[in-house]
């Protein structure tokens, strides 16, 4: 009999692994619900007063763009985690997506929270610093998980420029 402790992820039963993506999945989200306690209430009516740039998203965009980049996170992070076997065999990469989650939890705090829109700037900048990381450490095991993670660099990307934006003409 195979002691369980050696058992592959890949030998384990199909809701084993199941269950893992969703756990992955709910770490994800669980940066953004931190996230949104962080930033406090009526953010959207507060972006609204803001001098946006004319590239702006409008507030609705973040509804919609958040929650699919949280799924494809948390997807990324199951697939490395499966590939590589478990936890301890993806530590480094899975270090570094759960850096990138506090770094993704902390940001609405500084900018939004505490209206501090110049100090948020280097917040989102260790973030895509930490994405960018991410990838590159997720492609050494999975490469689909690493291409799962770049929308998410391009809209942190984005926001980063934003963020500076918004510094500048408030």
């Amino acid at each position: 009999m195979q002691n369980p402790d050696t058992t592959s992820l890949a030998t384990r039963s199909a809701g084993t692994r199941w269950l893992g993506l969703l756990g992955f999945i709910v770490v994800a989200g669980a940066a953004g619900f931190v996230g949104n306690l962080l930033q406090g209430d009526d953010v959207g009516a507060r972006y609204l007063t803001f001098d946006r740039p004319a590239w702006a998203p409008p507030q609705e965009a973040f509804g919609i763009v958040w929650p699919i980049l949280y799924l494809l996170i948390g997807i990324a992070g199951w697939r490395v985690w499966r590939s590589a076997g478990g936890l301890r065999a993806a530590s480094l990469p899975l270090g570094l997506w759960g850096a990138q989650l506090v770094l993704n939890a902390i940001w609405p705090g500084v900018f939004f929270g505490i209206n501090e829109f110049g100090l948020a700037i280097p917040v989102i900048v260790a973030l895509a610093v930490a994405v960018v990381a991410t990838i590159v450490a997720f492609a050494r095991v999975d490469r689909i998980a690493a291409w799962l993670l770049v929308p998410y660099l391009v809209w942190i990307l984005y926001a980063a420029a934003l963020n500076v934006a918004l510094w500048v003409m408030n």
